[in-house]
């Protein structure tokens, strides 16, 4: 596991403002670095997730049904379809014929953005409006269980290729974006200092004053091997 001490820029602000100011300053101020802090470190995750090699594409570049699995950590075809039910069957059995491991219980786990997901959320309406479990999550918009998957989304590591989470390329078909499926032992986190919010001592007779966060850790990926006889996260990708 790599290390690294992430700390963001300290949030200052004045005596004065905060004595005069008519709302709370540190409450908003600590609201912001809460949501930096899960982005810098969502980011650090998703860096090490992105070094599975195992990766797949719709057959052709367009199928609506089958997959192409590579395990060199390189798609080989050009992604230009939207992410669709079938897609979900596909990859979870070529998860199983794999061996990997379920994250938990008989489940695995699946992570994207919301839009990536649109398709795949209009099927899953489809297949559960005439069942009771199934109208509840249509009615409080959770995507929930499908082909013990359960499929979680995300915004704070933005679309396109990129091996950093930062603004990467977007997809040439520009019908769907990245997904990590995976099982038990993906990406460790070794922490030294947990997340913490520090406060700046005071300076300029206690004028002057500042709150950032702080931490002490970093993220690896647990299996590495080369010939990916071992991976447990299936990226869905595109090669442009």
């Amino acid at each position: 596991v790599g290390l690294n001490a992430c700390a963001i820029t300290i949030r200052p602000y004045s005596g004065k403002l905060e004595d005069l100011g008519q709302f709370s300053v540190r409450k908003p101020v600590m609201q912001a670095l809460r949501n930096d802090a899960n982005k810098v470190l969502d980011r650090g995750a998703y860096a090490q997730f992105y070094l599975t090699k195992l990766r797949v594409v719709p057959s052709g570049g367009t199928s609506s049904t089958a997959v192409t699995l590579t395990t060199n950590g390189t798609a080989t075809l050009s992604n230009v379809i939207a992410f669709s039910n079938n897609h979900a069957k596909a990859v979870v059995d070529l998860m199983k014929e794999r061996n990997i491991p379920a994250y938990a219980g008989d489940d695995y786990m699946a992570i994207a953005w919301p839009t990536t997901l649109r398709t795949f959320k209009n099927n899953l309406e489809s297949i559960h409006q005439y069942t009771e479990s199934g109208i509840k999550l249509i009615f409080n918009g959770e995507i929930g269980r499908y082909e013990n998957v359960r499929y979680t989304e995300q915004t704070n590591v933005d679309k396109g290729i990129t091996a950093t989470g930062a603004s990467g390329t977007a997809w040439g078909g520009a019908v769907s974006d990245w997904i990590f499926f995976f099982g038990e032992d993906t990406v460790m986190e070794g922490v030294v200092d947990p997340v913490e919010m520090r406060a700046k001592i005071p300076t300029d007779y206690g004028r002057s004053k500042g709150v950032a966060w702080y931490a002490l850790e970093g993220f690896g990926l647990v299996h590495s091997d080369t010939a990916a006889t071992n991976s447990r996260v299936v990226m869905w990708d595109s090669a442009s």
